[in-house]
C-alpha cells in the first residue's frame, strides 16, 4: 500500500466479518497473502506468506482493508508499537482464506476467538508482581492459535493500544485486594457498562509509571472501544512491599502461581470451546467467586 492508501485508513470503521472467496473471515483467522502485481517491495517479500487477521476496517470511501500480522514475524507480539513495520494492510482480493468455504470445520475455524492474556503489576511492589509472574509462565508455554500471553507490567499505554487490536477476549491477570485470605484467587467479569458512569474529567489520566486497569479501560474506550469481553484473574496479595517496596512475591502468593496458571489455561480452553467462561472456572466457580489455592 502507498502513503495515500495508508492515510485513507485514518477514517475507518471496524467490521466484524467479511466474505472472501465464499468464506466468512473474522479477526484471528489465518490467510495466505496474494498481493496484486505491481506492488512495492513488501508485497514481493510477503507474497505467499501466512498471516493472521487482526482487524477488518472500512474507510470513508467504503473500501475494506484487512490488517494482518505475518505468522513468522518475531515482532508480532509488540502490540501497537510494532506498526507500521510489522502490521500490513491488504485488500480482500489480495488474501486467500486458509480454510475452504463450507463445512462444519470451516464454520468452526471462522468462529475461533482471539485471546490476549495480559499480565499487570509492578515488580518492585511485592505481590503486585503476581500478574507479571503468571503471564511470563504462560508466555513460555505453547499456547493455542490466536492466544497470546504478554507481560505488560506497568505499561498502561501499551495495554490500552493492545486492547484496540481486535482481540475477542482479554484476560487481565493482576493482584486484587478484596479482603480475603492472602493467596485467594478470583475470576471476575468486570462490568464494562460502568465505564459510562465514571466521570472522565475527574478521573486521573493513564500514568506511564503506574498501571490502573480502570483508567486503561477508559482510555481504550475513548480511543475506539474496549474488547468485546474482559475477564480478570486476580490474587489476594499478602504484602505490596510497604513504603520501601520489595522485589519478589511472598511465599503465600508464590504458592498460588501454579493454580493461577491452570485457572487461566482452563478459561482459555472454555473460550475456545465456545463455552461462557463466566459460567464456570477451573474450580467450578461462579463469576466473581473466589478460590483459595492454599487450602
Amino acid at each position: 500500500m502507498n502513503e495515500y492508501e495508508w492515510h485513507l485508513l485514518e477514517d475507518k470503521n471496524r467490521v466484524e466479518s467479511l466474505e472472501i472467496a465464499g468464506a466468512e473471515v473474522r479477526c484471528g483467522d489465518r490467510v495466505r497473502l496474494r498481493p496484486r502485481q505491481g506492488g512495492d517491495v513488501f508485497d514481493v517479500a510477503l507474497a505467499g506468506r501466512i498471516a493472521t487477521i487482526e482487524a477488518i476496517e472500512q474507510d470513508y470511501e467504503g473500501q475494506f482493508h484487512l490488517s494482518v500480522v505475518v505468522d513468522e514475524d518475531p515482532g508480532r507480539d509488540m502490540g501497537m508499537a510494532r506498526q507500521p513495520g510489522h502490521r500490513f494492510f491488504f485488500a480482500p482480493s489480495e488474501v486467500e482464506p486458509m480454510s475452504p468455504a463450507g463445512g462444519a470445520a470451516s464454520a468452526a475455524a471462522a468462529r475461533t476467538p482471539t485471546i490476549l492474556i495480559a499480565g499487570i503489576g509492578n515488580i518492585f511492589l511485592g505481590d503486585d508482581a503476581f500478574g507479571v509472574e503468571v503471564s511470563q509462565r504462560l508466555a513460555n508455554k505453547k499456547l493455542p492459535r490466536g492466544v497470546r500471553a504478554i507481560d505488560f507490567g506497568i505499561r498502561g499505554f501499551d495495554l490500552a493500544y493492545a486492547l484496540l487490536d481486535g482481540t475477542d477476549v482479554t484476560i487481565l491477570v493482576d493482584a486484587c485486594p478484596r479482603g480475603e485470605k492472602p493467596g485467594t484467587l478470583y475470576v471476575i467479569e468486570p462490568d464494562l457498562d460502568s465505564l459510562e458512569s465514571l466521570d472522565a474529567e475527574s478521573a486521573p489520566p493513564v500514568d506511564g509509571h503506574v498501571m490502573n486497569p480502570v483508567n486503561v479501560l477508559r482510555l481504550a474506550k475513548t480511543l475506539g472501544g474496549p474488547p468485546k469481553k474482559i475477564l480478570l484473574v486476580g490474587c489476594e496479595p499478602e504484602s505490596l512491599g510497604g513504603d520501601e517496596g520489595r522485589m519478589g512475591l511472598s511465599d503465600t502468593v508464590t504458592s498460588s502461581i501454579d493454580e493461577a496458571v491452570r485457572m487461566v489455561e482452563s478459561l482459555v480452553d472454555k473460550i475456545l470451546a465456545g463455552q461462557s467462561p463466566a459460567e464456570e472456572t477451573a474450580d467450578n466457580l461462579k463469576k466473581g467467586e473466589s478460590s483459595n489455592a492454599n487450602n
